[in-house]
């Protein structure tokens, strides 16, 4: 098969799919439906290089991208609005906060357990962690042997790669590039006031001086 032709067959695969599909699930489908056209596996990757770039043009309303350890086509973010609109709740739907910390939780700090995850968020998180269960956004991914009774541990999914639209853990922002770089020092109460919330009062030598209401005090003033 040319380069062509397996960017074809890619696409019509990554087309058809209702999830992202992996670089080997591809080659699998190909190689079955096309047992007499040997595939050469080292153009697969250089055809799928190819399809993201293509649909990366402006010319198109949707993309191909790497999510949750495959390709799947997808709509650009700049006609959100308009899908939302046509989907309606479906894509309007939020986690709550609480959800939102305890997704967090887990995906900076997996594989945890909810003891561990209610020790930093401070909360009990049952009802947070079978909410993300029921979604689909973390899974039970085993026991941890060495602490006692041999609690269950939590991951992401590849649903939740999915949501957010990545293609591995690797992915998600680095804390120290989510964390304020600089810390804002205290704004004053004086320098809150704005220049026209100064008042004007008379001073002890009778002129007509312009006060912070913050500092201004009458009892001191004709001292």
């Amino acid at each position: 098969m040319t380069i062509e032709e397996i960017m074809l067959q890619s696409e019509a695969l990554i087309f058809s799919s209702d999830k992202p599909l992996s670089l080997v699930s591809i080659a699998q489908l190909l190689a079955d439906a096309h047992s007499e056209d040997a595939l050469d596996m080292e153009k697969l990757p250089l055809a799928l290089e190819a399809i993201v770039e293509k649909y990366a043009s402006d010319f198109y309303p949707f993309e191909v991208k790497q999510i949750g350890g495959g390709y799947q086509f997808l709509s650009k973010k700049q006609f959100y609005p308009a899908l939302a609109k046509l989907n309606g709740e479906k894509y309007t739907k939020k986690l709550s906060t609480a959800s939102l910390e305890t997704l967090a939780i887990i995906a900076y700090k997996q594989p945890i357990t909810k003891s561990e995850i209610e020790q930093i968020r401070g909360v009990n998180s049952d009802y947070s962690v079978q909410k993300l269960l029921e979604k689909e956004l973390i899974v039970i991914s085993g026991r941890m042997e060495d602490m006692v009774g041999k609690p269950l541990t939590y991951n992401t999914s590849k649903s939740f790669m999915d949501y957010l639209g990545i293609n591995t853990i690797d992915d998600l922002p680095k804390l120290h590039e989510i964390q304020t770089e600089e810390m804002l020092a205290p704004t004053s109460a004086q320098e809150a006031i704005p220049e026209s919330d100064l008042q004007l009062v008379v001073d002890q030598t009778g002129e007509l001086v312009e006060v912070n209401p913050v500092d201004y005090n009458p009892d001191t003033s004709n001292d």
